[in-house]
């Protein structure tokens, strides 16, 4: 059967199925019910940051925002001189209408955000714009909202005015409409308002359904997200700085919404037809319940905290299943599932993948490299394009009224700078979503630098740190932190002077919704400053479990709890700090409650899966695990998770799968590799996968840039995700060459002999010379912490790091090791640590410690057993001795095992047997 079809694809921005759910039970909401029962549905898992431009590009293009450029709502215009609202010309990349354009497919779209200037596709375009009008009176359509321009005419027609509403059209959101005063409560026309730009986008949309031929067809209204920022707090049940009068004014406006929205796709779906495929996608949710928030943060799109991080996705069509609910959707899936459908190949630079377990049948999946590589007529405008700024006036002051936004200031530079700034932080957002930590620490770092009081900067400035395993750094940035919010604090008699000032009547209404803007700022302030000084606590709770001190973690957030015994990160922090302690049981209880509090909160299923593995409840465990990839299946800690839990339950052929999708996402967890090789050399019986894996450990993953060539993708139909068979080989440069042994086994007398060969030695030289080592140590004091810190380590690629045996079992995974280990007689070891330890006064110099000799052995058979294990691991045995008495051979050795092309003879110069004096025969 081909796939090749008609596709109509809507979205509906911020729909969540908390609220369809309850209208579907009541009958409110006939034709999404109808819907669902002959199609496929479930979560879609948003992106952050969650800001509704960004978002609609990345399910329009299969890629995240910093592929595709667009980074937040408003952008600096061509000359650095102004401000605009973001444009179809910053898109860098292609998207779904400009590849069935170029494959002669007729393709449309209407409203889609953001799409102005509307592009040249083969079909029609209205942009967003489009529905866009003055409050008070009718204004022309933009130039550039419709393609071709000359059904300009025809589509004005279309565009329906707030005026033009009647009492019938708002007394469905607003039964009480005439008990309003409209001269003080503006909230009714802006009901009007939502109502007539979404009725405009429908007309416009089913306009081409009835009257043009199509192969394709988007269409986006963003009135539910507009009625759930302006009425989601009057949405049942009743919160508590609601009053009584706005709640039973405004109760009704979102479910009235969503009914509409139904009405609209009732029409839709009658003109699409039943042999079209149907879509319906939203970006995000939105909170309807006891987790809304009642403060937002003061930034610039605060607004997108009430944002939930599930949308809704479902589909309909030929050959697609019924009725049944699919996992692991992600916003970056939809375009490579349109791909699909038209039987067109997905490229591999797309970050998503199609849908597959919504078939049927399994569809074949082409693959191409890039469409960006692609020749021909996509239908996008000419590279040296440009727009008017000024012609987006109105939609700025649109965005203004939506909140997402701050008042242009009257100083142009400072509106670009603060537009600058505001990108980079959506960019560096990006790159933490996608875990590429490095490049999200160098955009915090300068933010941060710039306003150490801003939590948003601080905070994911630690987070980007804490990745990096380096904790002495964010403990100097919560410290300065902490510092400089203190000087933000509004004193009591302040606060009490601006509570009691009135506001002039004699100035416009204008000033005065300036002026109580400005007042309310202030008074919220402090309650704002509370909430990070709270976070901040959080966050500190989380440094000392890094540190390994959970019992003061605990305590910490204990007294947290007192103030704040709801919060939901409270309560996963206590969690994991249980888990720390290994007390199962309570953490399973506060993993419950976090539950009972957000049922579909992803974090709360993963630890309870860790506790039940733990445990060794390993049926349980799989069970919460896929309760937590089900909410959000991009997450490669829970397939390693879901990975171990099968692997010790017996289950490897599906503990295989799990491993490869985890490693699919994160190649760099080193233990899924590990853990696989050990699978398929002892359990699925197949060498030749597990030499394939083996090949990833000898050419370094460090050196496996982004640009690096997938050169097989296997799509696995029961998991929905590629699987990367093969990475491209490049030279092997950042191995961490390792020196180890015990205390006083020669390690000192390996790293001059590497420092003789041109090796770059990581050592701070903090430890001096004396008589037990003259020629130095080379040691470095961030060794020492190797256990709660392995930030450093990124330090040591490509050098030589003297590591003693004990704390060879902390290294990660993430890194290749070649591994010096020098094997000295135990007794001369024992005596050399005795005499120096004596010397220094530390131990009597007749009493030796009795049972060293057996913990030291264990060590070394240790040691042995956890590198066999380890695919990352090479090590190569020195004897002592034999350096010492032959010190050219043993130097060849080493120059064959790190492969580095050095003068032996000169290295082995450094051999100086005089120091050889604890001799043991």
């Amino acid at each position: 059967m081909s796939l090749k079809r008609k596709v109509l694809l809507i979205g509906w921005d911020a729909a969540d199925w908390k609220i369809i759910n309850k209208l579907i039970a009541k009958g409110q909401m006939p034709s999404m019910h109808k819907f669902l029962q002959t199609g496929v549905y479930g979560n879609i898992a948003t992106l952050d940051p969650p800001f509704s431009p960004m978002l609609w590009t990345t399910i329009a293009t299969g890629v995240r925002p910093d592929k595709h450029g667009i980074l937040g709502f408003t952008e600096p215009d061509t000359a650095k001189s102004g401000v605009r609202p973001v444009s179809s010309v910053s898109r860098k990349v292609k998207a779904i209408w400009n590849i069935l354009t170029h494959e002669g497919y007729k393709t449309h779209s209407v409203g889609w955000w953001p799409s102005h200037p509307a592009e040249p596709v083969n079909g029609i375009m209205i942009s967003n714009h489009y529905q866009k009008m003055n409050k008070d009176k009718p204004v022309p359509l933009l130039k550039g909202t419709v393609y071709p321009k000359k059904l300009s005419p025809l589509f004005s027609h279309f565009r329906i005015h707030p005026h033009e509403l009647t009492q019938e059209h708002l007394l469905p959101f607003v039964p009480d409409a005439a008990k309003i005063d409209q001269q003080k409560d503006k909230r009714l026309s802006l009901i009007a308002k939502n109502i007539a730009e979404c009725s405009s986008i429908h007309a416009a949309a089913t306009w081409i359904l009835e009257n043009q031929e199509w192969d394709f067809l988007s269409v986006y209204l963003d009135t539910i997200d507009h009625f759930c920022h302006g009425f989601m707090n009057f949405h049942p049940p009743k919160m508590q700085n609601v009053s009584d009068k706005d709640f039973e004014l405004y109760k009704d406006v979102v479910n009235s919404a969503y009914r509409y929205h139904d009405m609209m796709l009732g029409r839709l779906l009658e003109l699409a037809g039943e042999d079209a495929t149907v879509i319906i996608v939203s970006d995000h949710g939105f909170h309807s319940d006891h987790l809304r928030p009642n403060l937002l943060p003061d930034e610039p799109a605060g607004p997108a905290y009430q944002h939930r991080d599930y949308g809704i996705f479902c589909m309909k069509g030929p050959g697609i299943k019924k009725g049944e609910r699919i996992y692991g959707a992600s916003l970056l899936d939809v375009t490579p599932t349109l791909l699909t459908l038209y039987d067109l190949p997905v490229g591999k630079d797309m970050d998503g993948v199609p849908l597959v377990q919504s078939f049927v049948k399994q569809p074949e999946i082409k693959i191409i490299p890039s469409w960006e590589d692609v020749e021909g007529e996509f239908g996008m405008h000419p590279k040296e394009f440009r727009e008017d700024p000024y012609d987006a006036h109105e939609s700025l002051k649109q965005l203004v009224e939506l909140g997402y936004i701050e008042e242009p200031s009257e100083d142009i530079e400072e509106n670009v700078s603060r537009i600058i700034k505001e990108s980079e932080y959506n960019l560096a957002r990006v790159y933490i979503g996608a875990r590429r930590y490095d490049k999200a620490l160098r955009i915090f770092e300068k933010l941060n630098a710039a306003e150490p009081e801003k939590g948003r900067f601080a905070f994911r400035l630690i987070e980007c740190y804490k990745y990096e395993g380096n904790i002495e750094r964010c403990e100097e940035i919560l410290s300065e932190f902490r510092e400089k919010i203190k000087d933000t604090i509004i004193p009591d008699s302040e606060m009490k002077k601006i509570a009691g000032e009135k506001i002039p009547e004699n100035i416009s209404e204008n000033e005065k919704e300036i002026l109580s803007k400005k007042r309310y700022k202030k008074m919220v302030n402090n309650r704002r400053v509370f909430k990070e000084l709270l976070q901040a606590d959080l966050i500190e709770g989380e440094l000392l479990i890094l540190k390994g001190k959970f019992k003061e973690a605990l305590e910490k957030y204990y007294k947290i709890q007192k103030v704040a015994s709801q919060s939901i990160s409270l309560n996963i922090k206590i969690a994991n700090a249980f888990l720390k302690l290994e007390k199962w049981e309570e953490a399973l209880q506060s993993f419950n409650k976090v539950l009972e509090l957000d049922p579909e909160n992803y974090v709360a299923f993963h630890g309870k899966a860790i506790a039940f593995l733990r445990k060794g409840d390993y049926e349980k465990s799989v069970d919460s695990v896929l309760d937590s990839i089900n909410l959000l299946y991009n997450n490669p800690m829970a397939h390693y998770l879901l990975g171990e839990a099968l692997f010790k339950y017996g289950d490897y052929e599906n503990a295989e799968k799990a491993f490869n999708i985890c490693l699919a996402m994160a190649p760099d967890i080193g233990k899924a590799r590990n853990t696989l090789i050990e699978i398929y050399e002892k359990h699925l019986k197949q060498p030749e996968k597990a030499e394939h894996l083996k090949e990833y450990f000898k050419n370094s993953k460090n050196s496996v840039t982004e640009n690096t060539i997938k050169e097989d993708v296997e799509f696995i139909p029961d998991v929905n995700l590629k699987t990367v068979n093969l990475i491209e080989k490049k030279a092997n440069n950042d191995t961490v060459i390792v020196v180890s042994g015990l205390p006083r086994s020669g390690t000192s007398l390996m790293m001059q002999i590497l420092e003789k060969a041109g090796i770059d030695i990581f050592s701070d030289s903090k430890r001096k010379p004396d008589e037990n080592n003259p020629k130095g140590y080379y040691e470095h004091e961030a060794v020492k912490r190797l256990a709660r810190d392995k930030g450093w380590l990124k330090q040591t690629q490509g050098k030589a790091v003297k590591i003693i045996a004990q704390l060879l079992f902390a290294l990660p995974d993430r890194y290749n090791y070649k591994i010096i280990f020098m094997n000295r007689n135990i007794n001369e070891i024992l005596i050399s640590q005795h005499k120096m330890l004596a010397e220094q006064g530390k131990v009597k110099p007749d009493m030796f410690s009795v049972g060293l000799q057996n913990a030291f052995l264990k060590t070394l058979e240790r040691t042995q057993a956890w590198a066999e294990k380890k695919h990352n691991v090479e090590i190569l045995y020195i004897n002592h001795r034999d350096l010492i008495l032959n010190p050219n051979s043993e130097v060849e050795k080493v120059a064959t095992f790190t492969r580095k092309n050095f003068n032996i003879k000169d290295a082995a110069s450094v051999v100086d047997q005089k120091l050889y004096r604890v001799k043991v025969k």
